[in-house]
């Protein structure tokens, strides 16, 4: 296959299940469909994945609770959900929950390819300019582990961060004392800059402050209309 990226393509419903795992393959992903959260959580302990279509409605596991054990369990697997649901309530706690992108039916199987290279190009270069050779870095109390995805507070306290925490975390401490603004983080992050993006920023913005909010030297202020400054007084 020319494109080996991995697609795990969990969806209940047979027609569409099937239209899109084959037209995936004829665009040489490397495609596993699941037809359910159960069956689609044994697959991710068997096999690794570069990218998971999740969808949200389905009978037995519904996309939300499988999103959060595959956040528990497989931190750096990053996730998509398909929905038909289109409520902004629902589209905000997908994002909070750590997905990359929301993606709504009905969709056009060429705009999914699309989306889907686009993700998976973004993703490959972060993950492939995070590869420094510091492994652990001191910000203020805390130690971040940025290989593994940990915040450790000096009393032991660990945090597991999500693909999207750490990706956050570890841009705004490479310029830390320094503005970084909406654009910049929406863009290498979010790979696209409009209103659910800068919503489920602000979401992860507040999951962060909660972790650092130990050592009180530490802060993310934000500059209204402008970005965020991760403030450290050293």
């Amino acid at each position: 296959m020319k494109n080996s990226k991995k697609i795990l393509l969990v969806e209940d419903d047979e027609s569409l299940g099937y239209l899109l795992s084959e037209y995936l393959r004829m665009k040489e992903f490397d495609v596993i469909w699941s037809k359910n959260g159960k069956s689609a959580f044994e697959v991710l302990e068997r096999e690794y994945f570069d990218l998971i279509v999740l969808d949200v409605m389905m009978p037995d596991t519904d996309g939300f609770t499988l999103a959060n054990k595959i956040k528990q369990h497989f931190t750096e697997t990053p996730f998509i959900f398909l929905t038909a649901r289109s409520l902004k309530i629902d589209v905000l706690k997908g994002f909070a929950l750590g997905a990359v992108d929301y993606l709504k039916k009905p969709i056009d199987e060429e705009e999914l390819v699309v989306r889907l290279n686009t993700l998976l190009h973004t993703l490959s270069v972060k993950k492939n300019a995070s590869n420094i050779d510091i492994k652990e870095i001191t910000i203020g109390e805390y130690t971040y582990d940025k290989s593994n995805l940990k915040l450790v507070y000096k009393d032991g306290f660990t945090k597991q961060l999500t693909f999207r925490e750490n990706m956050l975390l570890y841009l705004l401490i490479s310029k830390k004392n320094q503005l970084c603004s909406h654009k910049e983080i929406l863009n290498n992050i979010w790979g696209k800059n409009d209103f659910f993006s800068k919503k489920s920023l602000n979401v992860f913005i507040s999951h962060l402050r909660k972790y650092l909010s130990k050592d009180p030297s530490i802060k993310i202020e934000n500059l209204h209309n402008q970005g965020f400054i991760l403030k450290i007084d050293e």
